[in-house]
């Protein structure tokens, strides 16, 4: 066990050429001592189960930080992510079941084993070899276990879906080109009108999400990722839907028109339709 947290003990920190992971038991010792019978009320009561919620926050608050590009943010959400990884080591350690140091041993013995290239004598001349040898690999490991089971389902929707599709590529189970998936994406959307036309709701639902499928699996022929694609998406139309607000309360101080008296609830479309046009070409200006 590490020495008992003393928050009065100085911290310092290596600078960072010299920086090995080392000050990695003092979180442990935190964690520990929040979890000690004179620790946090509220961090004792936590389980496996009520921090699934918040390893999910971590992890997007994370990734929001790379997409930022902003490295003090990164550092800060990192440390929030590798809480929640010593937080649970020490709840395993409670029931007997592992600690931080089976999780650290676990994960270098996978690197070592499955970078031949690196730590033995395997050959790998690009990155796609390597990914290669990686899924052999892994596939070696986990000999009889079905190929799709490490594809978490808990991942957002469209990632699951690309990350489906690329490990079912890799045993060839996939279109040879993008045209083979433009046509599936064209041949879906023909299915999901013919169920819009005859009014059955879980027909419509299902061949929208065989269209939605489709579109991902293209996604990934073209070299897209379809999840960073849909979000960029939601930002660009969260900004120019912003701007549309802005000129609503300028000129119209609301959402309901007052010259209305009452009878028109919202703007009329086309109103609204030319502020939107103002955002775009407002961002077009800006891209040139």
């Amino acid at each position: 066990m590490p020495p008992r947290f003393d928050e009065n003990a100085p911290r310092p920190v290596p600078p960072l050429p010299d920086q090995d992971g080392g000050t990695l038991p003092r979180l442990v010792a935190v964690m520990q001592r929040l979890l000690g019978p004179d620790g946090c009320p509220w961090d004792r009561e936590q389980s496996f189960e009520t921090l699934r919620r918040y390893v999910l926050e971590e992890a997007c608050e994370v990734i929001d930080a790379i997409d930022g590009k902003d490295r003090h943010q990164l550092r800060e959400e990192l440390g929030d992510l590798a809480l929640q990884i010593v937080f649970q080591a020490e709840l395993a350690r409670s029931e007997g079941a592992f600690a931080i140091d089976d999780v650290i041993a676990a994960i270098v013995d996978k690197l070592v084993h499955r970078h031949p290239h690196v730590f033995g004598d395997v050959k790998a001349e690009d990155a796609k070899e390597v990914l290669a040898n990686w899924e052999k690999i892994k596939a070696e490991e986990k000999k009889g276990r079905p190929i799709l089971a490490g594809v978490p389902r808990s991942l957002p929707a469209l990632t699951r879906a690309q990350r489906i599709g690329e490990k079912v590529s890799r045993v060839g189970f996939d279109w040879d080109d993008a045209k083979g998936s433009r046509a599936k994406v064209s041949e879906e959307i023909g299915e999901l009108e013919r169920a819009i036309a005859s009014g059955e709701k879980a027909a419509i639902e299902e061949e929208f999400g065989d269209v939605l499928f489709a579109l991902v699996n293209l996604a990934r022929h073209i070299d897209v990722d379809a999840e960073s694609a849909l979000r960029a998406t939601i930002d660009k139309f969260t900004r120019r839907f912003g701007h549309v607000e802005r000129r609503v309360q300028e000129q119209h101080g609301g959402w309901g028109d007052p010259r209305s008296n009452g009878s028109q609830a919202n703007l009329p479309l086309a109103t609204l339709d030319v502020y939107w046009e103002e955002a775009k070409a407002a961002e077009a200006k800006v891209e040139k």
